[in-house]
């Protein structure tokens, strides 16, 4: 074995420095900045990623809040106009029943003066009426008809005494 040979240690030992420092020449100035690239693009990309992260959330919650203040303001809008059409509608029901009540006015008056009507025209034919029954019922019972002025005497007479 090559190894346990005492007398080629020191041409091996060489060839490990040489070996050594070529390995750590080509690593530090090819593998290694190549390394350390790689790993600042990928910091710099995290980095960017973030802060775009971080401006887009900021933008997102700028949207959210306009957002909101166009529900609020929509909203008042809508209530404003729901009061609106209620008071609207409460003043048209008004105006109606106004109207309503004022013809309901208007045919009870009539229906009043008409029920009025009918009674004086019915007084007045009961006057008639009684006459006539009165004349009748004097006829039967005396056998004679009364004459027609004492008749309506009678009667006025009777009508002032109730």
């Amino acid at each position: 074995m090559p190894q346990l040979v005492f007398s080629d240690y020191a041409p091996q030992l060489v060839w490990l420095a040489i070996s050594f420092v070529a390995l750590y020449l080509l690593l530090s100035r090819i593998a290694l900045p190549g390394i350390a690239r790689a790993l600042a693009d990928r910091e710099a990309r995290l980095n960017g990623d973030l802060e775009r992260a971080e401006q887009l959330k900021k933008d997102a919650e700028t949207t959210l809040g306009a957002y909101q203040a166009a529900i609020a303001e929509a909203q008042g809008r809508a209530q404003a106009e729901i009061r609106e059409a209620a008071e609207q509608m409460a003043a048209e029901a008004s105006r109606r029943e106004a109207a309503l009540a004022a013809d309901i006015a208007e045919r009870t008056k009539a229906a009043e003066a008409s029920i009025l009507e009918a009674k004086n025209k019915a007084l007045g034919e009961l006057r008639n009426v009684a006459t006539e029954a009165a004349g009748d019922l004097v006829a039967l019972l005396s056998g004679a008809p009364p004459a027609p002025g004492e008749l309506a005497e009678a009667i006025a007479a009777a009508g002032e005494r109730s």
